[in-house]
């Protein structure tokens, strides 16, 4: 048992990687063709809706993704019941977010935005009907379908928005982006699941489920709130363009990190949950996930830091160079939020709701103290309040979570530590030795910052105590490219 689970373990966070490495580059691909096709204004409009959808989706999920992933035990009835809270949620959102595209346009002042909430308020309702099925191919360990499903719906409502954009739709190309891929998560996700819920019972309560999931969507919205205050902020203080700069930097890096975090703990939660119990084991693959997630993404992150300036002249083109500086805030930002990911999935996995939400408004207060102070800045003083929030708040994770649930703390703190030391000196040496070609251009600076960041990383192998780390993630690797043996 203990080794299949590992294998599920290993080949989930195999598929999930594999297919968001496929969504990051399809999100390259997004950044780089519709940049030059549309303008900064068409994504700041884009932006400004887009955090209204978010905050419905809070309340649309109400957590009982999570809660049906974690629990122990999970009746059909309840699955039943779940899908058609989960649906009349997003039917009600649906409507309200409507109704709301004149308020929403009085207060941007922006008229294009009534016609885009009026469509992108269909998100609701087809988000509502994908989240019982996508939990339910989560908690059977589906990870390879849930995969093929993401994948197929990032391509095909890329071609969606460049053909629209090639045709001239400006704004809505966007707009028709994001419905297309709604439309085939759902579609695949039924498919997949090969399960159609029957009616509403009351037979099969769901009231514990229910209260797991209300103190997850508190924790969602403060989380929501944190992450929306910089968008907000800089939209009203200083307009349309410098959001589209400030999103356009955002969207090109913390839009694929989320991609590969964020369905992680679908990978992560129902074996976490499984082994709850066992102390030992437990603690072996929280320190493990941290090292995966530190120098998988860490050493990445540090390289758009140290080569930022090329990246963007490259993929978004000279009108966007006052991004650069915001993307590799924004690097730095994600590295550190990074490390203490792992802590999340602690407090979903040992079913810590409340602790969890309690945490969340102290650092939500973080953020928000740390980049309205960095707005007196201007457009860089905000992302360096971005990127100082996490700092604070991730030494401050660690011993939260340690006051409420056992944590192997201080093998955290070494292995974070080694992270840090490593990918400091991959991103420094990156820039130094790319800027000393910066008279050749853009791609010889990069072509030569990559391998010297590159190399880097690998000198450190010198040092025994990384050795052991990469040993370990080997093992891990090994594990996700191994098949499953058949049984009889």
């Amino acid at each position: 048992m203990s080794s299949n689970l590992a294998h599920s373990a290993a080949r989930g966070a195999f598929f999930t990687l594999g297919a968001q490495g496929a969504k990051i580059i399809l999100q390259f691909l997004s950044v780089i063709v519709l940049a030059r096709l549309l303008t900064p204004h068409d994504y700041g409009l884009i932006a400004i809706v887009l955090v209204v959808v978010g905050i419905g989706e809070i309340f649309r999920d109400f957590g009982l993704t999570s809660a049906s992933i974690q629990a122990p035990t999970l009746s059909t009835g309840q699955r039943d019941n779940l899908f058609w809270i989960n649906a009349g949620i997003g039917l009600l959102l649906t409507a309200v977010m409507y109704f709301l595209a004149v308020p929403i346009e009085a207060v941007t002042r922006q008229p294009e935005i009534v016609g885009m909430v009026h469509w992108l308020c269909l998100l609701f309702l087809l988000n509502g009907l994908a989240t019982q099925h996508r939990a339910n191919l989560a908690r059977d360990l589906r990870f390879r379908a849930m995969a093929a499903i993401d994948v197929s719906a990032a391509a095909i409502a890329l071609t969606a928005a460049v053909v629209a954009a090639l045709l001239g739709a400006e704004y809505w190309a966007l707009v028709i982006q994001q419905l297309t891929s709604g439309v085939v998560v759902v579609v695949g996700s039924v498919l997949a699941g090969r399960w159609l819920p029957r009616w509403y019972s009351r037979a099969h309560s769901v009231r514990a489920l229910l209260g797991f999931g209300w103190n997850i969507v508190a924790t969602n919205l403060l989380v929501y709130a944190g992450s929306q205050i910089d968008t907000v902020l800089v939209g009203l203080k200083f307009g349309t363009t410098p959001l589209g700069l400030y999103n356009r930097a955002y969207q090109l890096l913390m839009t694929p990190l989320t991609q590969v975090r964020s369905p992680m703990k679908n990978v992560a939660l129902p074996v976490l949950s499984r082994v709850q119990q066992e102390p030992a084991r437990f603690d072996n693959y929280v320190t493990a996930a941290q090292l995966m997630l530190g120098y998988g993404l860490g050493i990445p992150l540090v390289l758009v830091t140290g080569l930022s300036d090329p990246i963007v002249r490259i993929m978004l083109g000279p009108r966007w160079l006052e991004a650069a500086p915001i993307l590799g805030l924004f690097a730095v930002a994600g590295l550190l939020s990074t490390i203490a990911f792992v802590g999340y999935w602690v407090y979903l996995s040992r079913g810590l709701g409340r602790q969890l939400f309690l945490y969340t408004i102290v650092t939500t207060l973080i953020k928000a103290a740390c980049i309205v102070t960095g707005s007196f800045f201007g457009l860089i003083g905000v992302a360096i309040g971005f990127t100082v929030a996490p700092a604070i708040s991730w030494p401050l994770s660690l011993f939260w979570l340690s006051r409420v649930t056992p944590m192997p703390t201080a093998r955290l703190y070494a292995g974070a530590g080694r992270i840090l030391a490593l990918t400091a000196s991959v991103g420094v040496v990156a820039w130094a030795v790319a800027s000393t070609v910066s008279s050749w251009g853009s791609w010889p600076m990069l072509l030569v910052g990559l391998p010297a960041g590159l190399l880097t990383a690998v000198a450190f192998l010198i040092l025994p105590v990384y050795r052991r780390d990469l040993q370990n993630l080997w093992t891990f690797v090994r594990l996700m490219l191994k098949r499953q043996p058949r049984t009889a």
